[in-house]
């Protein structure tokens, strides 16, 4: 049988891979992108957000998590839960009607598309006649009215979609009991509003654009009430006991309305414009909320003066004497209250109000004096200051935890104490298996450090870097301060910012050490800062140092932004992460590359000029490389030059197109006429071709030329302690990567731990390796004696990775964006190569050392390179042999931003930005998988809306 077996098919290692490798999408992690409708379910205390690109979520208690998506991919325009059921209605913008259902299968529920329906008209009829405006799902659970710009309101059976015609309200039928002189003012038009009536079912609220509103009967299919109203209108809502309604309007006023039991005409109770007497905005939704106090709730969206006020998007609340307008940072999509929904209830009592707005979800307590917003457990604002740039550390110790935490919680001593008001459903999810840390940088110079064990990825703590530096803006200002007489009384929540006071503050790189507790971060105008973690707020001195990267070179001016000015004198943090040294490269270019080693307290920088090395414990700078090529003229043009870099790098583009034609034309001959010279191409090509003598599955590797732009840029930086000037002594080391295909290690010389504080540590280059063919070096790594990558700074110390093997010989592995290749240490010599095997010619974007673990045995892990390529897909390479073992499409190879995202896990996990304000979360491993598994509690219910008994139904929400 080995005859017929393919070379290098064996079938023990498939099976091994079968038991390491699955690729999983798990869980989106963030705010939705472009919300477009909300719905709330107080029966299953679920709520549900529709975005513009057809998806629906479900949340309830935290781990909760359902998704769906429209194969339309049309916008969402409302959502509505059936009464008492599993289910809820969306309405898309194509006017379509979906069905989905929460239902039990092998032993999980998912959540699933039923039905799907649209609403069609009599032949001839315009488009108008079925457009669907507004929709109820009546209390019975099996009909379903909807009205339309037509002004007729159709019936439709659920589950099946079936039109009951013969029960189709027609606007002709509404007017026959509206006076006429009423009617000739004012048309029906479309319908605006649906309201069942909440002690009597058999009667439904409708409100029309023009103002008219009525009270159906649907019994004997007849308007028994009638309200004439003289604005516009918006919205309507039900009092509790059915005695009262309100109807808001576009001119911002509202307006009560009584209903009583004989057929009087009824006249309005109250007609309010609570901002006038100007001209004020619409007052979009309204709700009246009773409590046992006798003061209502009024809670409305809109209404603000229209002069001053007309760009805010706010909603008020108004509790006797107590009034606030909660202005929000983007556009309000829609909103809903809590309020105590038993039937036997005398009051609404609300407790709590979600705001869905644009960019953010936010939850305000209405128990709480003062009103306070609640931090939610999910759906973070990701991208409250656009995301820079991403970094995760597994496995962090508790105790290190424990005190980002308390910084975190007194940072949010601002918010309410109230437990998490949508609370359906159970998660029933393992504890994650060991604590794993985000950490996202922002162009606003914070970093956030974000939970990301489980199914949540919750906000633990946010690190500003703006206090060292003299900005536009004052770090004291409070945006929440309002004067005592302020009217409208507006009150600024959110979080969602987007603007930053100066770009250059913008986060690039991010190193924090989980072991010692020091964190380095790097921003856009060469400011490198290194932190360590203080429980308590502190005052103090930030020492400054200067790296020159230009030294030795001349004729070289740097036409970018200027470094960002620093505060003189002591500067007061708050507990948390503090800087007490900052780093800053002249010229003040992006960092590109950053590493930090805590056991030989050294942090090392690079940027498009070269790299440096500075000792964070004697704040001292031991040496700085430059990497410019003389005719790297583009790196000294800064990121905001870019007009100048487009045309040149056009220019020498061109240039190489003419030289490798001319070049070719030389070796061709050059000489004859057109005919001869075509031949002689064809023949060449030919010829070509044969002699290249490339594998099947490998393309040929190009060389690149040492003027290309960029070619000093700094890629990646890496410590290892190893083998680099003889074979019989190890010391430490730096390897620096760059664009042009070089790398370079320096031999340190670190003083022992009782001489470290007097003796300077010193650097020595040891290597230059250049790459024949150029291509930038993306990774760099030293695999020890067993093949196995060294340990990350003090691990061994804490006992978490046994001691490098120092006995035999080590390795170099350098993976550029076209190869990887294998060197053996110290003498360099080439040892294995893997070209990368793509003919669409993909090139490395990502590389990382990941451990995969069996899921048949725990007794077996190894350790892979997980990589990814500009093609969005996801290679897994092994250690040492460079063999593939596999390959997953993941991203779209369109998607620049999101491969440019993407974050590998140590334990073969990965994130991505599936869009600004989203991480996509993905599993290849077996072994590690965080995905939502949840319980939620369905109550069989009787027509008289008693609940009799509950069932449980275990939830794995797998998304293929």
């Amino acid at each position: 049988m080995r005859r017929f077996l393919r070379p290098g098919h064996d079938p023990v290692r498939e099976r091994l891979k079968r038991d390491l490798f699955q690729f999983n999408k798990t869980v989106e992690h963030g705010f939705p992108h472009q919300p477009s409708a909300l719905g709330y379910s107080p029966f299953l205390r679920l709520m549900a957000i529709g975005t513009r690109s057809g998806a629906i979520k479900l949340y309830g208690a935290p781990g909760v998590e359902f998704m769906g998506l429209h194969e339309e991919n049309n916008t969402v325009m409302q959502i509505r839960f059936i009464p008492d059921q599993c289910q809820l209605v969306t309405l898309l913008d194509d006017n379509s009607l979906h069905l989905w259902s929460l239902k039990q299968h092998s032993g999980a529920s998912e959540l699933r598309e039923e039905h799907r329906f649209t609403l069609k008209g009599p032949p001839g009829s315009p488009p108008s006649a079925t457009q669907i405006t507004a929709v109820l799902p009546h209390s019975s659970r099996e009909l379903l009215y909807l009205g339309t710009e037509s002004g007729n309101i159709f019936v439709v059976e659920l589950p099946s979609f079936r039109v009951l015609e013969d029960r189709t309200i027609t606007s002709e039928a509404v007017l026959q009991r509206v006076p006429e002189d009423y009617c000739n003012r004012r048309l029906c038009e479309l319908v605006e509003a649906l309201q069942e009536h909440p002690k009597n079912p058999d009667q439904i609220l409708i409100g029309y654009s023009r103002g008219l509103i009525v009270l159906w009967d649907l019994q004997n299919n007849k308007v028994t009430h009638h309200f004439l109203g003289s604005q516009q209108l918006e919205n309507l809502y039900w009092q509790r006991d059915g005695s009262k309604f309100i109807s808001c309007h576009y001119d911002g006023s509202y307006t009560q309305w009584p209903v009583s039991s004989d057929n009087r005409q009824p006249e309005p109770l109250e007609n309010l414009v609570p901002y006038g007497p100007f001209p004020c905005k619409a007052i979009s939704k309204i709700y009246w909320q009773t409590t046992k106090n006798g003061l209502p709730y009024i809670i409305f969206q809109g209404g603000m003066p229209r002069a001053s006020y007309g760009d805010r998007h706010s909603i008020s609340v108004v509790h006797g004497s107590q009034q606030t307008a909660f202005d929000f940072t983007s556009r309000v999509i829609d909103f809903f209250i809590i309020f105590s929904s038993e039937p036997t209830a005398e009051f609404d009592d609300p407790s709590a109000m979600v705001v869905l707005a644009e960019e953010e979800l936010v939850v305000i307590d209405l128990k709480t004096a003062g009103w306070p917003a609640v931090h939610p457990p999910y759906l973070a604002s990701l991208h409250c200051s656009a995301i820079t740039c991403s970094h995760h550390v597994s496995n962090i110790p508790l105790k290190l935890w424990e005190r980002i935490i308390s910084a975190g919680s007194k940072q949010n001593i601002h918010y309410s104490n109230m437990p998490w008001p949508i609370d359906g459903g159970s998660n029933i999810a393992p504890d994650p298996p060991q604590r794993d840390l985000l950490l996202t940088g922002h162009e606003d110079g914070t970093v956030r450090f974000w939970d990301a064990s489980g199914v949540c990825l919750h906000l633990l703590y946010k690190l500003s870097t703006v206090r060292v530096f003299l900005t536009d803006a004052d770090p004291n200002d409070n945006m929440n301060t309002l004067g005592e007489d302020e009217w409208p009384p507006l009150r600024k929540v959110g979080t969602f910012d987007p603007y930053s006071d100066d770009p250059r503050l913008g986060i690039q790189k991010i190193y924090l050490c989980k072991y010692s507790g020091y964190l380095a971060v790097a921003g856009t105008a060469g400011q490198v800062l290194v932190m360590e973690l203080n429980d308590e707020d502190a005052e103090h001195v930030v020492d400054h140092a200067e790296a020159d990267l230009l030294q030795d070179q001349e004729g070289y001016r740097w036409k970018g932004h200027e470094k960002l000015k620093t505060r003189e004198g002591p500067v007061r943090f708050e507990a948390g992460f503090q800087p007490f040294v900052l780093v800053q490269c002249q010229p003040p270019a992006v960092v590109t590359s950053l590493a930090l080693h805590s056991e030989w307290k050294l942090v090392a920088f690079g940027t498009s000029h070269g790299f440096g090395l500075f000792d964070h414990q004697q704040k001292r700078l031991v040496f700085v490389k430059c990497t410019l090529h003389p005719s790297d003229q583009l790196a000294l043009e800064g990121p905001l030059s870019r007009v100048k870099s487009l045309k040149k790098s056009l220019r020498q583009s061109f240039r190489r197109i003419r030289r490798s034609r001319v070049s070719s034309r030389k070796r061709r001959g050059g000489s004859g006429n057109a005919s001869e010279v075509q031949e002689a191409n064809a023949k060449f090509d030919q010829d070509a071709l044969q002699e290249m003598e490339l594998a099947p599955v490998q393309r040929k590797i190009e060389a690149r030329s040492a003027e290309d732009s960029f070619t000093g840029f700094v890629r990646t930086l890496y410590f290892a302690d190893t083998f680099l000037r003889d074979s019989s002594r190890h010391c430490p080391s730096l390897w620096a990567g760059t664009n042009g295909g070089t790398v370079y290690a320096f031999c340190l010389r670190v003083p022992p731990a009782e001489r470290r504080v007097d003796e300077p540590v010193r650097a020595e280059q040891a290597k230059e390796i250049q790459l024949m063919h150029r291509a930038p070096v993306v990774g760099i790594l030293v695999l020890d004696g067993r093949s196995t990558p060294l340990p990350e700074p003090l691990e061994v110390a804490h006992d978490l990775s046994k001691s490098p093997d120092m006995q035999g010989s080590h390795q170099l592995l350098v993976v550029s964006e076209e190869q990887f290749k294998v060197f053996t240490l110290p003498k360099v010599s080439s040892k294995l190569k893997l070209k990368l095997t793509a003919l669409e010619g993909c090139r490395v974007r990502k590389v990382m050392v990941a451990n995969f673990g069996s899921c048949k045995t725990d007794d077996y892990s190894e350790n892979d390179l997980a990589v990814l390529t500009n093609l969005g897909d996801i290679q897994i390479i092994s250690l040492p042999f460079l063999k593939l073992q596999i390959r997953y499409p993941c991203i779209r190879k369109e998607d620049v931003s999101g491969i440019a995202s993407c974050v590998f896990t140590k334990y073969g996990q990965g994130f991505y930005l599936i869009s600004p304000s989203e991480f996509e979360r993905f599993s290849l491993s077996t072994k590690w998988l965080v995905e939502p598994r949840c319980v939620v509690d369905m109550p069989e219910v009787t027509s008289n809306n008693h609940v009799h008994n509950k069932s449980s139904v275990e939830n794995a929400v797998r998304k293929s």
